[in-house]
C-alpha cells in the first residue's frame, strides 16, 4: 500500500504536499463560508460562482497548460505556480482581514487562483511520474489522493475552529505560508534519483496531437465522459455541505468544517485501498460510480444533522475510489511523451464542468432545497455508469478477464510502434494489455 514511500524523493514530496494541501483546504473552507454568510445572505449561487471562477479557467487554458507540462521542467514550473498561489492567498486574506473585501474582489481572486491552478494541475500530475518509476505510478497517484484527502480531513476542521476564533481572513493568510512547504520540498529533491521524462520541443499541432490520441482511445473517451458528469454535477461538495449546514440544519462554520472532514475520512480510505491495486481497472471505476450515486441518495434522505454528517463518509469513499482509479488509469495507459497533454484534457473536463454545475446546483439548492441538489449529483452518477456499461457491452468489455490473461502472456514478446514512436518493453506491455483488455483490438 505504501511502496512509493520507499523512495526518498517521494517521501519529501509527500510531506510538502500534505502541509500545502492542509492549507489549501483551510482556505477553501474559510472562503466558501465567508462568501455564504458574510458577503451574502446564504446565497448558494454566489458560492457556485466562486467555485466556477476557480475551476473554469481549466476549460480555456487547460490544453495549453498540458503543452507547458510536456515542454518545461516540472520542478521549475511547479515552483512558479506555488509562488503565485502564495501571493494570491496572501492578498485575499489581507483584504478580508482589513475589512475592505467585497464580493467582486473575492471573485477576482478566485479567478486568479483558477488560472494558476489550471497551469499547476497537469504539471503536478505528470511530475509524480518523475518521482517514481512506471511500475509504482498507480500507487503514487493513489497515495497523492490519500495525502490530498488527509489534508481534507484536517484542513476544514482546523478552518472551522479558526474561523470562529480569529476570522476567515487570518485562515487564508495562514495558507499563504503553507506553500513554503512545497517550495522547500522541490528544492530538496535528489536530482540523481528522479525519473525524468523526455520533454517535447516546441512544434505546431501539439494540442491536436493530444486530442487525436484521446479520440482514438475509446476507453479514455468513456472515462472522460464519466468524469465530466461527476465533476459537473456530483462532486460539488462545498455547495451541498454549506447549504445543508447553514440552511437545512441552521449550524455554523464549525459544523460545516466537520462535514468536510467526514467526507475526507471516507476519501482517505478509498484512496488507500486504491493504492493496494496493481493496476486500475474500468470495472472498478464503474462500480465506484454506482456506489457514489447510492450513497448520495442515502445522504439526501437523512433527517438530522448527525445522520447526514455520518452518511458523508461512504460518499467520500466511493467518490475518491472512482476519481483515483480514473486518474491512475489515464496516466498509466498513456505514453509518457504525451501524458501532460492528455492529463490536461482530463483535468479540463473534470474541473471545467464546475462553471456549469456550480451555479446550476446553487440555483437548485436556493429554489428547491439542498437535498434536491444532492439528488441531481446522484442521478449524474447513474448516467455516467450507464454510459460506461453500454460501451463495455458494445465492445464486449464485460468479458475482460481472459483478455487480461492473454495480454500478460503475449505482451512481453513484442515491441510495438505507435504514432511513429518506439517505446520500451514495459510501456509496450502496458499498451498491449490495455488495448486487449479495454478495446479488444491490437
Amino acid at each position: 500500500m505504501f511502496r512509493s514511500l520507499a523512495g526518498v524523493n517521494y517521501r519529501i514530496w509527500f510531506a510538502g504536499a500534505l502541509i500545502s494541501n492542509i492549507g489549501a483546504w483551510m482556505q477553501r473552507t474559510a472562503q466558501d463560508w465567508y462568501v455564504l454568510t458574510e458577503l451574502t445572505d446564504n446565497d448558494a449561487v454566489a458560492v457556485g460562482i466562486t467555485m466556477a471562477l476557480q475551476f473554469g479557467p481549466a476549460l480555456l487554458i487547460g490544453p495549453y497548460a498540458g503543452i507547458l507540462a510536456d515542454r518545461i521542467s516540472g520542478r521549475k514550473l511547479l515552483a512558479a505556480t506555488q509562488i503565485t498561489l502564495a501571493v494570491l492567498a496572501l492578498g485575499l486574506g489581507l483584504i478580508i482581514v482589513t475589512g475592505i473585501a467585497e464580493l467582486w474582489m473575492v471573485y477576482l481572486f478566485a479567478l486568479g487562483l483558477g488560472i494558476t491552478t489550471a497551469i499547476d494541475a497537469p504539471a503536478r500530475q505528470t511530475f509524480v511520474g518523475e518521482l517514481v518509476g512506471v511500475k509504482d505510478l498507480p500507487n503514487a497517484v493513489a497515495l497523492n489522493s490519500a495525502s490530498f484527502n488527509t489534508a481534507r480531513l484536517i484542513g476544514p476542521a482546523v478552518a472551522g475552529f479558526l474561523t470562529v476564533l480569529v476570522g476567515a481572513g487570518w485562515v487564508i493568510v495562514i495558507n499563504a505560508f503553507t506553500f513554503l512547504a512545497m517550495l522547500i520540498a522541490l528544492y530538496l529533491l535528489r536530482e540523481n534519483e528522479l525519473h525524468p521524462m523526455k520533454k517535447d520541443k516546441k512544434s505546431r499541432g501539439q494540442f491536436r496531437e493530444g486530442l487525436a490520441y484521446v479520440r482514438r482511445r475509446g476507453d479514455l473517451m468513456v472515462i472522460f465522459a464519466m468524469v465530466f458528469m461527476l465533476g459537473t454535477f456530483g462532486f460539488n461538495f462545498a455547495i451541498f455541505t454549506a447549504t445543508m449546514a447553514s440552511v437545512e440544519f441552521n449550524r455554523g462554520a464549525g459544523e460545516f468544517g466537520l462535514m468536510s472532514s467526514v467526507i475526507a475520512i471516507g476519501s482517505v480510505t478509498g484512496a488507500l485501498l486504491s493504492a493496494r491495486r496493481d493496476r486500475p481497472r474500468l470495472r472498478v471505476i464503474v462500480g465506484a460510480t454506482l456506489g457514489f450515486s447510492a450513497t448520495m441518495v442515502i445522504a439526501a434522505l437523512m433527517p438530522t444533522f448527525e445522520l447526514f454528517t455520518a452518511s458523508l463518509a461512504p460518499v467520500g469513499f466511493f467518490a475518491l475510489t472512482m476519481i483515483t482509479s480514473a486518474n491512475a488509469y489515464v496516466q498509466t495507459t498513456t505514453r509518457p511523451a504525451i501524458r501532460g497533454r492528455v492529463m490536461s484534457l482530463y483535468l479540463m473536463i473534470f474541473m471545467g464542468g464546475t462553471p456549469i454545475g456550480g451555479p446550476l446546483l446553487g440555483l437548485i439548492a436556493n429554489e428547491l432545497g439542498a437535498r434536491w441538489a444532492i439528488g441531481v449529483g446522484a442521478v449524474a452518477g447513474v448516467i455516467a455508469a450507464i454510459v460506461a456499461i453500454a460501451w463495455m457491452r458494445v465492445t464486449q468489455n464485460l468479458r475482460i478477464r481472459r483478455a487480461d490473461l492473454d495480454a500478460r502472456w503475449y505482451a512481453p514478446r513484442f515491441r510495438i510502434r505507435f504514432d511513429g514512436d518506439e517505446r520500451d518493453r514495459e510501456t509496450a506491455t502496458q499498451e498491449i494489455a490495455i488495448v486487449e483488455a479495454e478495446s479488444r483490438r491490437v
